[in-house]
């Protein structure tokens, strides 16, 4: 069963110019010019109910667009969703019963009052039965570790311990599908991981389905088996996470750490013939890196080991963080192309009022 449905999803925004100087300003007061900005561009992609998919883009790419539109906050220009079968900015009351959304950057908590007076309101809100929701409430303050926090004012608490009543406040009435924008931004790194934890332990106890957007590369590591990379509010990417490195993974760098003084040269003849690169970090430490199907792990190690006294062996996987980067930095995914072919005929058009 599919949770969440897109075909040809667009979204276009009516941007006002701004001409320079006085003379511009006052001409804007009676004759003002409008750009017609395409935030995303018709596309298409379905999410498996129970998957943990990140959705991945640089600022501006389209993710938070896509986001509020999945929700039901911004009504598509044209294009066809579906989340839980439901159209989710015509069939709103029934829809938010089903979903759970965090903003990292905005709180769905009340400033001023408790933690759990908040909570209280959220239960009215989504009208959650207080059978449901004693037992909802103390599975997730057992869990996220809340139990100092519930009388305190939302005011009063850290970024950290906002973020995890926020979890909370997203998840009390069971929701099938949990939206997550930024959900651990400015969070240290303990923080963090407990969150992903308890994210993850969430998704294998109730199936709920999970759609991520992150600058956070870590979090999309931790919890993704799939994701969705847009650029210019089009889809370049759509996977698995080990595809994404194995297509675009430059490839791997062993570290090695000898008994015994090594010189470069020697390395290098154990490995004649394999289209590898050494270097020493000092003369019991050297590193070699294996390009991406020029060679394989196990076919270097086996040309030094037995041969040389080895005392540790690191294999640096490839980082994704780096990988993403040089995506958008050299245009080098294959739909990248496809997705900019059109781009003269969608340039942004200028209209008058």
């Amino acid at each position: 069963m599919q949770a969440i449905e897109v075909h040809n999803l667009r979204k276009e925004f009516r941007v006002q110019k701004n001409r320079e100087g006085l003379k511009g300003a006052v001409r804007d007061l009676f004759k003002r010019e409008y750009n017609q900005v395409r935030a995303v561009k018709d596309i298409s992609f379905q999410i498996p109910q129970g998957e943990i998919c990140g959705y991945i883009g640089e600022n501006g790419a389209g993710k938070s667009t896509t986001i509020k539109m999945l929700t039901g906050i911004l009504v598509p220009t044209s294009g066809d969703i579906r989340v839980n079968g439901y159209i989710p900015y015509l069939e709103r009351e029934k829809f938010v019963r089903e979903i759970g959304v965090v903003f990292g950057q905005r709180s769905q908590l009340w400033w001023d009052i408790g933690v759990i007076e908040s909570f209280q309101l959220l239960k009215k809100v989504y009208r959650v039965s207080e059978a449901d929701f004693k037992q909802r409430l103390d599975e997730l303050v057992e869990r996220l570790k809340l139990q100092e926090l519930l009388t305190r004012p939302v005011r009063k608490l850290s970024l950290g311990q906002r973020m995890r009543c926020e979890l909370a406040a997203s998840l009390l009435h069971n929701p099938k599908i949990l939206f997550l924008d930024e959900p651990t931004i400015g969070l240290d790194i303990v923080v963090k991981t407990e969150i992903r934890e308890f994210l993850k332990q969430m998704n294998q106890r109730y199936e709920t389905t999970i759609l991520l957007t992150t600058h956070d590369l870590q979090d999309i590591e931790a919890l993704c088996s799939r994701v969705i990379m847009l650029d210019d509010g089009r889809i370049i990417y759509d996977g698995g996470l080990d595809e994404l490195k194995a297509t675009w993974g430059k490839g791997k760098e062993v570290v090695l750490q000898f008994t015994e003084a090594v010189s470069l040269e020697r390395l290098r003849q154990l490995t004649s013939g394999l289209q590898v690169d050494w270097s020493l970090d000092n003369e019991l430490t050297a590193r070699v890196f294996i390009p991406q199907e020029k060679a394989n792990v196990s076919e270097v190690l086996s040309r030094v080991v037995g041969v040389l006294g080895i005392e540790d062996i690191k294999i640096v996987e490839t980082n994704t963080d780096d990988i993403v980067r040089e995506i958008y930095k050299s245009g080098s995914a294959e739909a990248k192309a496809a997705a900019h072919e059109k781009l003269a005929g969608e340039q942004e058009v200028t209209v008058h009022a």
